[in-house]
């Protein structure tokens, strides 16, 4: 110790002496602790404090591991208190480690944690059963440590909200019921650089996108690891080095990679999870070709425990257009000429902002920019003021900014349930079972709906009341087919599978329940058997049946008398048939035999006006508003546009298939015909695409919170009157027999279902849970 002027300077020797005075200190503390509370010290904890005081001697810097491993639950009180002071005693670090189920309780992990949350450095839990409310405090408190390493199944919707301040690595691999990420989760950690989630469920490009677009720092990312790499850095086979060897060298090293990719899979894919070769799917039959260029070194490579997200079609450009600071995907380096061509397919493949918006906007400015009449904000300088002036001659151009606004700044849709609304209806509260359903033509409030049990039901969606309940006949035969009228839109056509039609006036008083009158017309149809689906014209003077059966039967609405019926028009069922909405006699049919046919009832129906055929069978077709166009939708989500005019291919929508013969893909018109919505019945996502030019706008993923299950999409219809809204028939995962219509904003983020539903959905599940557990002890 040397004085220097008023004032004592430590050496390096002295302070080496110092420090390891304080770590025997504060030794002394942790026996004294383990003294007061009658607990024998821990031989582990001992260990990490000799070890970090050699430490402190070699590196100038001491650190402290907590093994939880090692560690019993009374022997937390005495190591917590001592460490409320660590920062007293020269330790540099504390790292928490757990790499396997410990056996100390989670309040002990979470008291641990806070008092070493100036100092801490590493956090690492693997395969600990945390329970939600303990993630819930450690991800809104927050931590300041720079690496944090989760392995926990309890983790299914990562909203980490809390300080993150110091994290500059976040591993979350195997967290197998990770799902999502939530908007806002990465809101507070500006230094994270590193982020793996390989093995997880994430399977949405555009929360994603959303989520990880919060981080400024972020430039190392994956969702799949090569199989040689352990942390998010670059591939050592992917590197610039190996692009420089010889042709021969680049061909021996690729085919190596090759068998040892199919030696693998077929070794380990039972025990280890399914591998791929990232690429194009062509690889291996063109690898000799291929193999004459170098940069086929950047289009594959062995990965390893991929998240669903990988499968999605153009993932790896989709990424990297979306995150300008990536400089690692996948263990694999971004180049400069990898972001040119993911810019090139993000522009060819998928939608920034509808209606061709490029920068996000909010929605103040653009109402601004409506009451002032100037032009939208993105465009150059040397447009501005022509931008200006044109942009107030097209319509609906605010209006779409507006839309565009709220969309972009909209990460998850808001839901809501119609159906709860009408659940008190029934005796017992028991809960309507929606099976089919249309919007109001004229009335924005109005919506029907009919049940698996024949009830037909008009519901005010906005107020959240019945109009009209209407059982059918008072059998429990489903309704397959409902349609408005046009020209008389309080009138509404109903029919059920057992042939039944009906023509019911929803003005008529709402018929009270002892009563047991019905409020139907009296006008009596004759049956058309196996009733899939009907439709009126647009004149309402006639309508059509359709259904398991290849006969198409048209009726007089006025009469009910059967004018037509038209046999054999396909080889197989036909799902759905549709009138024209402008022309009365022209309609289209589609089928299981692959077939799409126009006919015009003018002439004799004996040979349609053309066929169009996908490549499986048709769910379902119909026009487009303007009936320039014809939507068809094929099993498993093959969508197309038609022109109506002579049936060419206009648009081909390139949704993946999933491999599923079962998978009934149903596609409609949104926002009149800008946008294209379609869903699938083994598939909980409602893709959203241009109509134009196919291009995606989003894919939405649908889950119930309450229930915790997957929403399937049965059904779908967007809103006529307001845009970017739709309504989803929903069916779930578990428990299977619950079915719901759910109203969709797509301009508003959250789950807007109120407490009533949440309750009821706790009370559904809870029954359902009763009932399973006494059918299983029956069958016992």
């Amino acid at each position: 110790m040397v004085r220097n002027g008023g004032n004592f300077c430590i050496g390096p020797l002295e302070g080496i002496f110092l420090s390891k005075i304080l770590l025997f200190l504060f030794s002394i503390r942790y026996l004294n602790s383990c003294k007061l509370h009658e607990v024998l010290p821990n031989a582990a904890v001992l260990s990490q404090l000799y070890k970090a005081s050699m430490q402190e001697k070699v590196q100038k810097k001491s650190t402290l591991v907590v093994s939880l491993d090692e560690l019993e639950d009374d022997e937390m009180l005495p190591l917590v208190d001592t460490l409320l002071k660590v920062h007293l005693f020269n330790v540099d670090a504390v790292d928490i480690l757990s790499t396997s189920k410990s056996v100390v309780k989670q309040e002990f992990v979470v008291s641990l944690i806070r008092a070493v949350n100036s100092t801490v450095r590493i956090v690492e839990f693997q395969d600990t059963l945390f329970r939600k409310d303990v993630l819930w405090d450690l991800f809104q408190g927050g931590l300041n440590c720079q690496l944090l390493k989760l392995r926990s199944t309890e983790i299914q919707k990562l909203n980490m909200a809390g300080s993150f301040m110091q994290l500059h690595t976040l591993n979350l691999d195997f967290c197998s019921s990770l799902t999502s990420l939530e908007k806002d989760c990465f809101t507070c950690m500006p230094k994270l650089v590193h982020l793996s989630m390989c093995g997880t469920r994430i399977a949405d490009l555009w929360t994603t996108r959303a989520a990880l677009s919060r981080l400024p720092s972020l430039t190392e990312l994956r969702f799949q690891n090569c199989i040689c790499c352990k942390d998010t850095g670059p591939c050592l086979a992917s590197s610039s080095k190996m692009t420089n060897l010889p042709v021969s060298e680049i061909t021996m090293a690729l085919a190596v990679q090759l068998l040892l990719t199919y030696i693998l899979q077929y070794m380990y894919q039972a025990s280890f999870g399914d591998m791929h070769v990232q690429g194009r799917d062509d690889c291996a039959e063109d690898i000799n070709f291929k193999l004459r260029d170098t940069s086929v070194v950047s289009k594959m490579y062995l990965s390893w425990h991929p998240s669903p997200i990988c499968y999605e079609k153009h993932y790896r450009e989709y990424m990297i257009a979306s995150l300008p600071h990536l400089g690692v995907l996948d263990n694999f380096p971004v180049r400069k000429i990898d972001r040119e061509m993911a810019n090139t397919v993000f522009s060819q493949y998928y939608e920034y902002l509808p209606y061709k918006r490029r920068q996000k906007e909010n929605v103040a400015s653009v109402l601004h920019m409506r009451e002032t009449g100037r032009g939208n904000a993105y465009h150059n300088k040397s447009s501005r003021i022509k931008e200006a002036v044109s942009c107030r001659k097209i319509p609906h151009f605010y209006s779409r900014s507006l839309c565009a606004a709220k969309l972009g700044s909209s990460a998850s849709p808001c839901l809501h349930k119609i159906s709860n609304i009408s659940n008190d209806i029934k005796e017992g509260n028991e809960s309507l079972r929606p099976r089919q359903f249309e919007y109001h033509p004229t009335n924005p409030s109005l919506m029907a709906f009919g049940t698996l049990d024949g009830e037909v039901v008009v519901v005010n969606h906005d107020a959240g009341n019945i109009f009209s309940y209407n059982p059918l006949f008072g059998v429990t035969n489903s309704i397959l087919g409902l349609c408005w009228l046009n020209k008389n839109p309080f009138k509404l056509l109903a029919g059920s599978d057992s042939g039944s039609l009906r023509l019911y006036d929803i003005n008529d008083t709402l018929q009270k329940a002892e009563s047991g009158s019905s409020s139907s017309s009296p006008i009596v149809f004759d049956k058309f058997e196996q009733l899939t689906s009907l439709h009126v014209n647009s004149t309402d003077d006639q309508f059509l049946t359709s259904g398991y059966s290849k006969k198409v039967a048209i009726y007089d609405i006025c009469s009910g008398k059967r004018l037509h019926l038209f046999s054999d028009m396909h080889q197989e069922p036909i799902n759905v048939a549709k009138f024209a909405h402008h022309s009365p006699n022209l309609l289209v049919t589609s089928s299981f035999d692959r077939d799409v046919k126009l006919w015009d009832l003018r002439q004799t129906p004996n040979q349609p006006c053309y066929t169009t055929s996908s490549s499986r069978g048709n769910v379902m077709v119909c026009f487009s508003p303007d009936d320039l166009y014809l939507l068809v939708s094929a099993v498993d989500n093959e969508v197309k546009q038609l022109l109506s005019v002579d049936g060419r291919q206009q648009t081909d929508f390139g949704i993946a298939s999933t491999g599923s013969a079962h998978n009934y893909t149903r596609s409609y018109y949104m926002n009149g015909r800008d946008y294209v919505i379609s869903g699938s019945s083994d598939e909980s996502i409602v893709r959203i695409c241009c109509a134009q030019t196919g291009r995606r706008l989003r894919d939405y993923y649908l889950e119930d919170r309450a229930l915790e299950s997957p929403i399937l999409v049965q059904s779908l219809r967007s809103d006529p009157f307001r845009h970017f809204h739709m309504a989803v028939l929903a069916s779930y995962v578990r428990p299977s027999s619950r079915r719901d219509i759910i109203k969709v904003n797509l301009l508003e983020s959250g789950q807007c279902n109120d407490e009533d539903s949440e309750r009821e959905d706790f009370q559904f599940l809870r029954s359902w849970r009763l009932n399973f557990t006494s059918c299983k002890f029956v069958c016992k």
